[in-house]
């Protein structure tokens, strides 16, 4: 059910480009692309803005609208992105609860003695009860048409005998 060999942290990557906004400005940079996915994907997808970060600036986020063109671009040497990469505050060492820099022999011992909260817990819980609950409440029916025997009905009408 649960699979703790990947991350719930979508791994996102970059897109070197030169865009040119519909004001004439050039803007320098990558665009975010979710893994997996390509950049006519995030374009033509359905969210209104794209996830933008110059080469020498700040990430911000870009309405499509305003985007008129864009170039593929190949990046200068030092160019590269390391923010592109980073994951919004996922810190494995927090999450496992172990100082920064831990040796791997700890790292693996907390994960395989690592619990789920009590909240995901009760959570995983209530849903199980509730898979139960459909599966008696579908089960049901079905066991009572096996249990009970194939009643023969009387003919409705019979012709007199000869």
């Amino acid at each position: 059910m649960f699979d703790r060999s990947k991350s719930d942290v979508a791994e996102t990557s970059g897109v070197s480009v030169i865009l040119i906004l519909t004001d004439g400005t050039e803007l320098k940079g990558r665009l975010a692309v979710p893994g997996g996915r390509g950049l006519a994907d995030i374009l033509n997808g359905t969210m209104q803005f794209v996830e933008f970060e110059e080469y020498a600036g700040a990430r911000t986020f870009l309405a499509k609208h305003a985007i008129a063109q864009i170039r593929l671009a190949t990046p200068s040497r030092g160019q590269g992105l390391p923010r592109m990469r980073d994951t919004d505050g996922f810190d494995p060492y927090a999450i496992l609860g172990l100082p920064l820099g831990a040796r791997f022999e700890d790292v693996r011992d907390r994960y395989a003695s690592a619990e789920l909260p009590d909240e995901v817990k009760r959570y995983l819980e209530d849903v199980a009860r509730r898979i139960n609950a459909a599966f008696s409440a579908l089960e049901e029916p079905h066991q009572q048409a096996r249990q009970n025997p194939v009643q023969r009905l009387a003919p409705v009408y019979s012709s007199p005998a000869r």
